[in-house]
């Protein structure tokens, strides 16, 4: 058991509420914000892979309105299964992707291990007065995510060797998108608590920011955007297990009405680089989507938080 009772006063977020990451006070108006993100293959490329992992591990940062700085590096693999040239170009994917975000890969470990995994701890600032928490949004604000589902459901189609390879580039873009852009919009409108969606699925995530902020939540299964073919390779079966394990969890506080659970399944699909989910105030609705649009980057609104209970409630429209 973790003794979180022991407070420093400079510890501006810490473990209490599962955040992305976590911020220290450096001096009265710059915080340090730091996380460490660590996926195992996702894409069979491993240039793209690298990419990946490291677009997936700066997300934290840029979900908390931070700044990424620098990164430490961690791969573990077995030698005698994956070429020193793979693990080298695992490497240049990520270079490549820090470097695209002005983010410095400064250091690094290697270890063996029988499955490959590879991540990134990574360092940033953000201004002390501006922090976005995953629990400080309000009844009433407005719930938007900045990219489609289904990086999961994909991913496990791929294994399968049934993944069409449109839907395959389609997703493999998407987790090569950086979330830079969605984070300084969000900035810019007025938001008052986002959050990244990764491994917990759409819902888990969601639950996180209700839980965090004692509120509720009201979800319209038709907004929610999903990759084109997704709801198909969900019909079909190529569901992660990862996804039944969030509707276990979730069981108690999801509220689905009448809807089917087989539509549900892709709200629980663990994502690696998924986009933003963000809450923002009714009045600042039209600001965010102006904002976003100008910027040309992906958003769809896809419901609203409530007073308490804390609960998920889905529904098939508003």
């Amino acid at each position: 058991m973790i003794d979180r009772t022991v407070k420093d006063s400079r510890l501006l977020v810490g473990m209490d509420t599962c955040d992305d990451a976590g911020v220290y006070l450096l001096n009265g108006a710059t915080a340090l914000v730091q996380t460490l993100d660590v996926i195992t293959p996702v894409v069979d490329d491993p240039a793209d892979f690298g990419f990946i992992a490291a677009i997936n591990a700066l997300s934290d940062i840029y979900a908390m309105g931070g700044t990424p700085l620098t990164a430490l590096s961690l791969l573990a693999f077995d030698p005698c299964d994956l070429p020193h040239e793979a693990a080298q170009e695992i490497m240049v994917g990520a270079v490549e992707a820090l470097s695209s975000n002005n983010c410095s890969l400064i250091g690094g470990h290697t270890l063996e291990d029988p499955e490959i995994k590879f991540g990134l701890a990574v360092t940033g600032i953000v201004n002390a007065g501006s922090v976005v928490t995953n629990s400080d949004a309000r009844a009433g604000d407005m719930i938007y995510i900045t990219k489609p589902l289904g990086t999961g459901i994909v991913s496990t189609a791929v294994k399968g060797e049934v993944a069409p390879e449109d839907l395959l580039d389609k997703s493999t873009g998407w987790m090569k998108t950086s979330n830079r852009d969605a984070s300084t919009a969000m900035l810019q409108s007025g938001v008052t608590s986002a959050t990244d969606v990764t491994g917990f699925g759409l819902l888990g995530h969601l639950f996180e920011m209700c839980r965090g902020s004692a509120l509720g939540a009201v979800l319209d299964l038709n907004s929610v955007p999903l990759m084109a073919g997704i709801d198909e390779l969900a019909r079909m079966g190529f569901i992660p297990e990862g996804a039944y394990n969030n509707r276990k969890y979730l069981e108690n506080v999801i509220d689905p009405g009448e809807i089917s659970d087989d539509l549900l399944l892709p709200l629980f699909d663990p994502q690696t680089s998924g986009g933003l989910l963000v809450a923002i105030p009714p009045e600042k609705a039209d600001l965010f989507e102006f904002t976003f649009s100008e910027a040309d980057v992906f958003f769809a609104r896809i419901g609203l938080f409530t007073e308490p209970p804390v609960a998920i409630k889905i529904v098939s429209s508003f």
